[in-house]
């Protein structure tokens, strides 16, 4: 009899738990959320194991960022009808200046999920605008597009501009 290889997770599981809860927190801004997320996270890390996923803190931070951006796809989809479609002019971008950090995150948390989860991980998590366009299921020039109308929606709401 061969022991379950998801059993290699609690050997993690102490030491990795605050810092996918943290990172979850951190990007969601939600308690509930960020637990609800969190358990998810370790539930498919189970499987992950099963199939044989190499167990450790980033791998498992990963699995989070999947599970949040899975998340703002379902808040999307929810609130997509009852949005008015509209086409947002460009402006410059609101990263070129200092923000204040405790209304950045209050602006971000009331836009759109779609807008929240491309600058969250565009600019939260820094990564490049293929590797965004990866997470979301999008091409790289829909990803632009979707970055273009996420900074001017936010800027407007930041700067409290006209919509």
């Amino acid at each position: 009899m061969h022991p379950d290889p998801a059993f290699a997770l609690l050997e993690v599981y102490d030491a990795a738990l605050p810092q996918v809860y943290g990172y979850l927190l951190a990007r969601c801004g939600d308690r509930a959320h960020a637990e609800e997320l969190t358990s998810e996270t370790f539930l498919a890390a189970v499987q992950g194991c099963r199939d044989g996923g190499p167990v450790s803190p980033a791998w498992l931070i990963g699995i989070a960022r999947h599970k949040l951006v899975d998340h703002w796809r379902r808040k999307e989809r929810e609130t997509r009808g009852l949005r008015l479609a509209y086409q947002e002019e460009r402006v410059d971008d609101p990263w070129d200046e200092e923000v204040d950090a405790l209304h950045a995150r209050e602006v971000l948390a009331a836009l759109t999920p779609d807008h929240r989860c491309a600058l969250t991980l565009r600019y939260l998590d820094g990564l490049p605008v293929p590797e965004v366009a990866r997470h979301l299921g999008r091409t790289v020039h829909a990803t632009e597009s979707l970055l273009a109308r996420a900074r001017a929606a936010f800027r407007r709401a930041y700067t409290g501009g006209p919509r």
